[in-house]
């Protein structure tokens, strides 16, 4: 872990985030997103929750959603399911398509992939919502060669994995940070 390869801005953003929420006496809110809700979002989602449990991290509540509204209602693909339980996550999201006010609902937005984060600056309706969103893979520090989450719907098994241990590098530094900042 070397939160020091995050970027100051970074940084500084999800510092205010954590710092607005405990001000305002709430749960810190984060979003994950890709396409379709059912790999790298669901993924990301239940790796934050069960290290933030293993972790004793209270006061923080995380959901995902996607882009691509086809999958509404489906539960994770089952092979990223398949990869997820190997690794000891269960991963019961129901899918979800974005939606407008999610912007006024989460403090931080984390989008996957180039793609993702070009159609979340697209539905933004202000500076104030923008700043709101974080390419998940820059939280991944043990990763340098990795500027996105891949997509692993069309890659075999180890793309699955492959996601896995990006989210899970990310996850962690996330995590760290956010106990890092509860303390001012």
């Amino acid at each position: 872990m070397n939160l020091d390869r995050i970027p100051e801005d970074i940084r500084l953003r999800i510092r205010e985030a954590v710092i607005n929420a405990a001000e305002e006496k709430r749960p810190l809110r984060l979003l994950f997103v890709c396409l379709g809700n059912i790999c790298r979002s669901p993924a990301a989602q239940g790796i934050f929750e069960s290290m933030a449990k293993n972790e004793d991290l209270k006061n923080v509540e995380a959901d995902s959603c996607g882009f691509y509204g086809g999958h509404a209602g489906d539960l994770p693909d089952s092979r990223m399911r398949h990869a997820a339980i190997q690794r000891g996550y269960s991963l019961t999201h129901r899918s979800r398509q974005i939606r407008p006010y999610d912007f006024e609902d989460f403090d931080l937005i984390f989008g996957m992939d180039d793609q993702n984060l070009s159609d979340l600056h697209d539905t933004a309706r202000s500076p104030e919502e923008e700043r709101r969103i974080i390419p998940m893979a820059v939280l991944a520090t043990d990763h340098p060669q990795v500027d996105a989450v891949p997509d692993p719907y069309w890659d075999g098994a180890e793309g699955f994995y492959n996601v896995l241990n990006i989210l899970e590098d990310a996850c962690a530094n996330l995590i760290a940070l956010i106990k890092e900042y509860r303390k001012f």
